[in-house]
C-alpha cells in the first residue's frame, strides 16, 4: 500500500487555504498551484507576469526538493493564466527553467486567481 506524504518547507510561500505545498505518494510528487508569492513576505512578488512567473517557478523548485525530486523531474505542469495575453511573456520565463527535455503542458486562463496573482502553476514530477 502507498502512503501518502506531506511536503512543506520554509523556502516556499505557506498554503493559503486547507491544502499541501506538496504530496509525495510513491516515487511521484504531485504540487499545489503556486503563484509568485514572496516566502519570506507572504506578498506577491513585484514586476509584472516575467516576475511572478520566475517566483512561481522558484516556489516549485523548493517545494519538488523538500520531496526528493527537482525541476528536471517535472513530468506535467498545467499554467493558469489570468489574461492569455500574458502567454508569450510567461512562456519566456518557464522555458528559462524547462529548457531541455521539458514536462508535458497545459495552459489555460482563468477568471480569476488566488491573491491577485497573474499566473499559478502547479507540477507533477517523478522522485528517482
Amino acid at each position: 500500500m502507498l502512503e501518502k506524504m506531506i511536503i512543506s518547507t520554509a523556502k516556499a510561500p505557506k498554503a493559503i487555504g486547507p491544502y499541501s505545498a506538496g504530496v509525495r505518494v510513491g516515487n511521484f510528487v504531485y504540487t499545489a498551484g503556486q503563484a509568485g508569492l514572496d516566502p519570506q513576505t507572504g506578498q506577491m512578488v513585484e514586476g509584472g507576469i516575467e516576475a511572478e512567473t520566475r517566483q512561481t517557478i522558484t516556489n516549485l523548485k523548493h517545494i519538488l526538493e523538500a520531496a526528493g525530486s527537482s525541476l528536471e523531474q517535472v513530468v506535467k505542469t498545467t499554467v493558469f493564466l489570468r489574461d492569455m495575453n500574458d502567454f508569450k511573456a510567461m512562456n519566456g520565463v518557464y522555458a528559462e527553467f524547462f529548457n531541455e527535455n521539458p514536462p508535458a503542458r497545459s495552459t489555460i486562463q482563468a477568471a480569476a486567481l488566488p491573491m491577485g496573482a497573474a499566473v499559478e502553476i502547479e507540477a507533477v514530477a517523478l522522485i528517482i
